[in-house]
């Protein structure tokens, strides 16, 4: 947790947004695993985490847009929670661990609200992505919680998302804690990840890295041979001397800061020709796309940067023909890279999308493409210093898509079919970094992790 006076200028920076009323961050609730007192691994609600510090379920905050004052909601400990969790810190202990002056009984927070609204003043929050939190925000609001997502206030989401999307150097420091655990996890896979072994026994070591730190992961794993499937989350295959396996995994550290690295690699540590040749040109894609990242430019259009790199060199094998801008503009390139570029990263792996993906990703003149593969591009907006951003192109072969766009001629003056199918059973390569958005350019976070063939390469030989 950082020093209260972290959480105190942000809620003063929120403050100067120029809301009225009151602002309300309702944080998350354990979660029953199959009953209710066996709760999955706790993860809060980053927003109520960003501006109130604890980790800790049932609790409120609210701030005073008018005065600046906070107040935090929530239960002083009794005997019966001591006998089952030892001594517990008191509310107004846990209150000043974020410098918030005021502490209250949870219960007192539905009659602050109503007498809030009984004299016209506004109460703010940000859309639930939670059913739990629609109820409860349904209770405190005296709504049927049916209405609550739609009473969600855009104004309080753009001045969080303008805070939050800037990372103070508390936050950077902590990214890259994230990402030296990350870094181990990755170098373990890939030297652990030999012919006859299954694939969970591989992700299993990476999480037994992980939680050596008491650490857990910033979203499920996907480690398979299997790459052409993008969020596979299975590790059931046996991995097998020359299969080319897709490692997309990051954890959260213990201050709520995400990393999501991806790297690709062959089993038995030599990539083939063939896959060398588009490995290369997956890595060339991330190079020109992380050299073109400053602020002021759209992130919309370094994603068709990477993509044009893509069309170009594939071009060169056969794989596309025509003018490499039209095939961009077609969207025809998406046969072989059918997602986003990336997307902002920070305390959540995609980081505030809960707010709404459009509010936190778009707005300054970018709009979401309607065409197939850059409409999945969660961030277009231009760049501003002080963002963290995933940059992970790929080059995938999805049998189900080449086939059905063939069958549509979908694209067919500008791609070759016949050269696709050739490579129906390749799988697919992604390679991904987190990268600051500095001044004048950008910065990849963390400690390098192998990623030329040459790295890779070597590494594997240990």
């Amino acid at each position: 947790m950082f020093a209260p006076s972290v959480f105190a200028a942000r809620r003063a920076r929120l403050q100067q947004a120029g809301l009225s009323g009151l602002l309300l961050f309702v944080g998350n609730v354990d979660s029953p695993m199959n009953y209710h007192d066996n709760t999955l691994p706790f993860v809060q609600d980053s927003s109520f985490r960003y501006f109130f510090g604890l980790n800790e379920p049932a609790l409120a905050g609210v701030i005073d847009a008018d005065s600046g004052e906070a107040t935090l909601f929530g239960n002083d400990p009794d005997v019966s929670d001591i006998v089952w969790t030892g001594p517990l810190p008191s509310l107004s202990e846990r209150a000043a661990k974020a410098a918030v002056g005021r502490s209250r009984p949870y219960a007192e927070l539905a009659q602050l609200l109503a007498e809030a609204r009984a004299a016209g003043r506004p109460v703010r929050y940000l859309a639930p992505y939670r059913g739990e939190t629609m109820i409860e925000l349904g209770r405190l609001l005296n709504v049927h919680p049916a209405e609550v997502k739609a009473g969600f206030c855009p104004a309080l989401t753009r001045a969080v998302v303008a805070l939050r999307e800037i990372k103070g150097e508390e936050e950077i420091a902590e990214m890259e804690n994230a990402l030296g655990v990350t870094h181990a996890m990755h170098i373990a896979a890939m030297q652990n990840a030999k012919p006859g072994v299954l694939e969970y026994q591989v992700v299993g070591i990476m999480e037994g890295i992980m939680r050596r730190h008491d650490w857990h992961l910033a979203y499920p794993s996907i480690f398979s041979k299997r790459g052409e499937v993008l969020h596979n989350h299975g590790h059931g295959n046996v991995l097998q001397q020359g299969d080319l396996v897709l490692n997309d995994t990051g954890c959260a550290s213990g201050g709520g800061y995400a990393s999501d690295i991806t790297r690709t690699f062959p089993v038995g540590g030599k990539f083939s020709t063939r896959q060398r040749e588009l490995y290369d040109i997956v890595l060339e894609m991330q190079e020109a796309a992380i050299a073109a990242i400053k602020p002021g430019v759209k992130y919309q259009d370094i994603h068709k940067l990477s993509a044009a790199v893509m069309v170009e060199r594939m071009a060169a094998l056969g794989f596309f023909r025509g003018d490499v801008d039209a095939i961009v503009e077609s969207g025809a390139y998406a046969i072989a890279f059918p997602h986003g570029l990336g997307h902002q990263i920070g305390m959540d792996v995609h980081d505030m999308e809960a707010l709404g993906e459009d509010l936190v990703g778009y707005g300054d003149g970018a709009e979401r493409s309607p065409l197939f593969g850059l409409g999945y591009l969660r961030l277009g907006k231009p760049l501003k210093a002080g963002m963290v951003v995933t940059v992970e192109p790929g080059v995938y072969f999805i049998p189900a898509l080449i086939e059905a766009w063939e069958k549509e001629e979908r694209h067919s003056a500008f791609i070759n079919y016949a050269k696709f199918r050739e490579y129906a059973d390749f799988g697919g390569i992604r390679i991904e970094d987190n990268v600051l958005v500095t001044a004048d350019g950008s910065r990849v976070l963390g400690e390098p992790i192998p990623k030329t063939v040459e790295e890779i390469e070597a590494v594997m030989a240990v």
